[in-house]
């Protein structure tokens, strides 16, 4: 499965924010890699920053270029807003959402409790990390997988943060995808307009 596997500290500076998870190397080091990192920035062009804002929303969620442009078409083709239907894509993605559950810390973990058959959905195994959750769609630990140290690690963790279009019951460790997103509940911070404007191009 191809996923982006470089080192996460070079990307969370390169967007000046914790892309792949929290990153001590912005605190330390405010500034781009690259040994021009420290000189001064030049002014971006639009397009500059349009493209910037796609890399971002794809380092962010873990998708590669093709699969994010297949993602792009379809929420096109889709009625309402472009670039919100866009993110309620992103959103919907079985890893993401196993990461959004709180049964995973970060979404690269959640791929992998996917990929290694350690989810359920609607009580059957799917290893596909994209897999497009429907709503009212049910997603649960695997019976052999509810004692895995880093599962309950990250649910003990999460225990108090919750998202408006989930619900999770830890009793049973079994959640469930209740609707789409709206976009003000999304927390990511993504410019979904620049996105939108870069592929109308």
């Amino acid at each position: 499965m191809a996923r982006y596997t470089g080192p996460k500290t070079k990307i969370s500076r390169r967007f000046g924010e914790p892309i792949l998870g929290d990153s001590k190397a912005l605190q330390k080091k405010a500034y781009p890699p690259g040994q021009h990192g420290k000189g001064k920035r030049r002014k971006q062009s639009e397009y500059s920053i349009q493209l910037i804002e796609k890399q971002k929303a794809k380092y962010i969620y873990g998708v590669l270029e093709k699969q994010f442009e297949n993602i792009f078409d379809k929420a096109a083709r889709k009625s309402g807003v472009t670039g919100e239907v866009l993110l309620q894509m992103l959103e919907s993605r079985l890893d993401n959402t196993v990461y959004r559950l709180g049964i995973a810390t970060t979404r690269r973990t959640a791929r992998q409790l996917v990929v290694h058959k350690h989810i359920l959905v609607n009580g059957e195994v799917v290893n596909i990390p994209s897999y497009t959750l429907k709503p009212g769609e049910t997603i649960e630990v695997r019976e052999k997988s509810k004692s895995l140290e880093t599962i309950t690690d990250s649910l003990a963790a999460h225990s108090t943060k919750r998202h408006s279009w989930l619900e999770w019951d830890g009793g049973d460790m079994v959640g469930k995808f209740i609707t789409l997103p709206p976009r003000e509940d999304i927390p990511e911070n993504i410019n979904e307009q620049l996105i939108v404007e870069l592929y109308s191009k």
